[in-house]
């Protein structure tokens, strides 16, 4: 009998599932369902990259100071209070086995990120779901969730999979309003979209009980290799520091992250290329049918009348080569998230949709 068995609670952990990559007998599918940059890294980036690749035998820096006092450059903060992680994933794991444990509770909104709850289970503490209103943060939700045993609260601002977000007032509030020895963790993955928004630095700045995470996985094309970082107290930096893998970050991440920082240019046109196109195929799917929410970030949550159609339309897409996410695993069984692409792919989608919907809802290959 095997008698060597996991901690307890760790079986009961649902796996992460990432989007699909490739769909099978389709050639070149057009993959739209991990919200990547359809334009890739910037010149910059690859450039990096590529100096880096001979000096792959040396380990990477451990304090990451060039890229955090880059980060503090750009975005006006103090780069003690930076810490870099292998995607802000770390960073989120991290967080939940410095803060929380047995008896203590993890707090997220019902369509939050999935890895909220992983992380929380990991350590063994009780995650707990928060209903939104109309698939938008509810800051009252959140304040009437919070316990003496909460110990992290988890926003994702904007909001993945709705794209939706709220204002820096609710949130400012919500920080003003939980427990005293509660965390809260805004997850600024798609901050980068959004025009004159600081994620919630200057709340960071302002008060001890906020962290502030952020991802080079979005907006700049970096999501292969895995960095992300977080601005927060000099209290949690030192105790994360503590944690995380000296060499959790690799050079060529490292250096990529910095060029790509530097290249304002091309991540301005990538966000005005989002924006765009983010805004065409919302309006072209709502034309016949398909509503979603105003989405602040690189994807839109298309909502059908039930899950069946919603299932029924990811076939047909997957038959036009076109590769969406179904997000039932966050409680949202009658919609696809769609990342937005280039134009092509925007028009291939809407008029995929079109088709589907011109044939009453019926998936044909």
């Amino acid at each position: 009998m095997n008698r060597i068995m996991p901690r307890s609670g760790i079986m009961d952990i649902a796996p992460y599932q990432g989007g699909a990559a490739r769909v099978a007998g389709v050639e070149d599918a057009v993959k739209l369902s991990s919200n990547e940059n359809p334009f890739g890294p910037s010149p910059r980036a690859i450039e990096a990259m590529r100096d880096l690749a001979p000096q792959s035998h040396r380990y990477p820096s451990s304090d990451h100071a060039p890229l955090r006092a880059a980060l503090g450059a750009a975005h006006g903060i103090d780069p003690g209070r930076i810490i870099c992680g292998a995607g802000s994933d770390e960073i989120i794991s991290l967080l939940c086995r410095a803060y929380a444990g047995p008896g203590d509770e993890v707090l997220f909104t019902e369509h939050g990120f999935s890895m909220y709850r992983i992380s929380a289970q990991a350590v063994g503490a009780k995650p707990v779901e928060v209903a939104e209103r109309e698939r938008v943060t509810d800051v009252d939700a959140l304040l009437a969730g919070c316990t003496p045993r909460t110990r992290l609260v988890f926003i994702a601002n904007p909001n993945n999979p709705t794209g939706t977000m709220i204002g820096e007032e609710e949130v400012a509030r919500l920080a003003e309003g939980i427990p005293a020895q509660a965390l809260l963790v805004l997850d600024g993955a798609y901050v980068e979209y959004v025009e004159g928004f600081d994620g919630g630095a200057s709340l960071v700045s302002g008060r001890g009980n906020v962290v502030m995470t952020r991802s080079f996985s979005k907006l700049y094309g970096l999501g292969g290799l895995r960095i992300g970082w977080a601005y927060a107290p000099d209290a949690v930096i030192d105790v994360l520091n503590r944690l995380r893998g000296p060499f959790n970050v690799s050079s060529v991440a490292l250096a990529a992250a910095q060029a790509a920082l530097a290249d304002v240019e091309y991540t301005d046109h990538c966000r005005a290329e989002n924006a765009r196109w983010r805004g065409w195929l919302s309006e072209a799917l709502a034309e016949i049918g398909v509503p979603s929410d105003e989405s602040r970030a690189n994807f839109i949550l298309a909502r059908f009348g039930s899950r069946a159609e919603a299932e029924a339309c990811d076939l047909h897409l997957q038959s036009r080569g076109l590769i969406v996410r179904r997000v039932a695993g966050y409680g949202l069984p009658a919609a696809l998230r769609i990342t937005i692409g280039d134009e092509s792919a925007c028009r291939r989608v809407a008029a995929a949709i079109r088709e589907f919907r011109e044939a009453g809802g019926e998936w044909s290959a």
